[in-house]
């Protein structure tokens, strides 16, 4: 003959079963097996506590969360980052993010200062249009080539300007000169100043890293000599608004340095919102100089690069 504990056991194995895997809900069950609502309830609980029936959650966002804490404590200036788990198409991904966090923050009267490259485009392209007035768009360093390699500078200022009904403000001239006092002079240029000014004044910056790769696209834009090129990759490890940096975040060559135009670095620290913005495990060196020196404090990343990012080490 059946005992009570086992025939209990039973009885609430079918309970179970009818609840977790074939989805009816309590007043259902009581009803197929002709017993109480509150009999259900207290079989469930019998079942939870003899181990009959175990309870997993799948968190997708656990890891993400405990990897962006970990990550906001390595950086002390960061005070958001968003980690896209970048399994398809990791620039898609971040692109996304980084627009749609955009969206979010840019209010009347706000200025927006940019820099470019496939990664900033990629948020423009993402942009939605918002309903906002007197917001200007501005490029944060020169914008021409000298070759026939898309920089993607003007695609991605113009789309910015279009979501947020403004006109762009370009800065039209090489983010890299062939000497310094020719840089000097450019600068020092009315409408060149005031594009700058702008620029410094930028409620909100977007902004990525380059390598120092050979794929590097600022080596493919006819500014460096074959010589300078070298240095810089024996150097830097990246550069941000074009100025080759560290993995520390300091500039590695101050005469290059000077032939740059656009932000300088330090007053990054200064806008309310500095987004970074990185899809590729490349820069995560390049990444660290910047968040090390607190150029940055929005981080839109990959989760690949973000586990990259926190597992990397210095080299100096």
């Amino acid at each position: 003959m059946e005992s009570d504990t086992n025939k209990k056991i039973s009885q609430a194995l079918k309970v179970a079963t009818l609840y977790y895997r074939d989805g009816f809900n309590q007043q259902d069950i009581a009803t197929e097996l002709g017993i109480s609502r509150a009999t259900v309830s207290r079989l469930l609980q019998f079942g939870r506590e003899q181990g009959l029936v175990t309870i997993k959650i799948n968190n997708p966002l656990a890891p993400l969360n405990q990897l962006r804490a970990d990550l906001l404590a390595k950086y002390p200036a960061l005070k958001e980052i968003i980690i896209v788990p970048g399994k398809d198409d990791p620039l898609k991904e971040v692109g996304a993010a980084g627009a749609h966090f955009i969206e979010g923050i840019v209010k009347d009267n706000d200025i927006v200062g940019l820099g470019w490259g496939r990664t900033v485009y990629a948020v423009a392209r993402n942009i939605a249009p918002k309903d906002v007035s007197g917001v200007q768009v501005v490029q944060m360093k020169g914008s021409m080539a000298n070759s026939e390699t898309r920089n993607y500078a003007f695609e991605t200022v113009n789309t910015f300007a279009t979501a947020f009904n403004t006109l762009p403000q370009y800065l039209p001239v090489p983010v890299i000169f062939d000497h310094a006092k020719t840089q000097e002079l450019v600068a020092n240029d009315t409408h060149i100043k005031y594009i700058l000014k702008l620029g410094r004044q930028a409620d909100i910056a977007v902004f990525t890293v380059g390598t120092v790769r050979d794929s590097a696209m600022l080596f493919h834009l006819g500014y460096f000599t074959e010589q300078e090129q070298h240095t810089l990759q024996k150097e830097a490890v990246g550069d941000v608004f074009s100025r080759f940096i560290d993995d520390r975040g300091r500039i590695v060559d101050q005469q290059i340095n000077r032939r740059t135009i656009g932000i300088r670095l330090p007053e990054l620290k200064k806008k309310k919102h500095s987004i970074l913005v990185a899809a590729n495990v490349a820069k995560v060196p390049a990444i660290n100089g910047v968040l090390t020196a607190g150029y940055a404090n929005t981080l839109v990343v990959d989760q690949e690069s973000a586990n990259n990012l926190l597992d990397y080490t210095p080299k100096y």
